[in-house]
């Protein structure tokens, strides 16, 4: 069970949203479920290279090459209660979208579960911060700070997703990591300093647990949303828009499983198998297991 309330308020009603499509080891129902995964498999505000629409189902099907007993925690998570509604129906517009995906994260956190959301594009990701508790602290991977208040004509874009996230949540509420791509404009926004963003090249001078560790002396949970060009590109190559000098996975893998126990959901998003070998889909299909894994085994040693 999550940590929201009651678990069989709307299993009839997110059925018809989602396609069929499961993760390999999501063999629960919804209303059995703690875990629920879904994809939205959209990329149409995507500034340079589409795909991410396609990363949901290469997600799963790199999963399947994956042990279910994650070696790390000694855990098997076919114990963990995964449930999979396959992917949102493709849809151009980005507001619709959006809407969608506050309607179901709405739903799925009041049924006392944890999503896990796989995109498809970071503006996806402001349909989930509508619906957080006010103890939420919002925890961000991510190279580009995102904050232009418009791109392209749009103000759900994908570049605009940190500043959104600012207007729903106030200040002091967000931190990105992994920061290395900051455009002038974005920079000399007043606003700018109401988030904590915390560049690659500090985490590589000081290490990712000084960082870890303000983040978990902050009271209350947190969300995590992890855009993939956060990783450095020698790790996760296939995404949107590359930059250099990243993050490590093992920083990466680090801050998930430290602060995956106080997580209320996670979401994966920005990356294109269109430009993968592969190994992009499995370092995102290996985050689930991490997140999964170190939750529950956090879980059971405090029961």
């Amino acid at each position: 069970m999550g940590d929201h309330g009651d678990a069989k308020d709307h299993a009839s009603e997110l059925k018809d949203i989602f396609s069929l499509k499961k993760i390999a080891d999501a063999k629960y129902s919804y209303e059995d479920s703690d875990y629920v995964i879904f994809g939205v498999p959209f990329d149409n505000t995507s500034s340079y290279r589409r795909g991410s629409k396609y990363a949901p189902d290469s997600i799963r099907s790199a999963y399947v090459n994956l042990e279910s007993f994650e070696f790390s925690y000694r855990f098997d998570l076919l114990r963990a209660r995964i449930s999979d509604l396959g992917d949102m129906e493709e849809s151009e517009d980005v507001e619709y979208v959006v809407d969608q995906v506050d309607r179901v994260t709405k739903m799925v956190f009041s049924d006392g579960k944890i999503p896990i959301m796989l995109g498809g594009e970071h503006s996806i990701t402001v349909g989930a911060v509508r619906n957080f508790p006010e103890d939420v602290h919002m925890v961000i991977v991510d190279a580009h700070s995102d904050f232009r208040d418009s791109y392209m004509g749009n103000k759900l874009n994908h570049a605009c997703v940190t500043k959104r996230a600012l207007e729903i949540l106030g200040p002091n509420r967000i931190t990105s990591i992994g920061t290395r791509s900051v455009s002038l404009e974005e920079y000399q926004d007043p606003d700018f300093e109401k988030v904590e963003f915390i560049p690659s090249f500090s985490v590589r001078e000081y290490g990712i647990e000084r960082f870890i560790n303000d983040i978990e002396r902050r009271p209350g949970r947190v969300y995590i949303s992890i855009d993939m060009d956060g990783i450095d590109p020698a790790y996760a190559p296939a995404v949107g828009t590359p930059e250099p000098f990243g993050l490590t996975d093992y920083e990466v893998r680090r801050l998930v499983e430290r602060l995956s126990y106080k997580a209320i959901g996670m979401d994966i998003n920005e990356f294109s198998p269109l430009y993968d070998n592969g190994n992009t889909s499995m370092l995102a299909g290996k985050l689930i297991q991490v997140f999964i894994a170190s939750r529950e085994k956090y879980r059971i040693e405090h029961i």
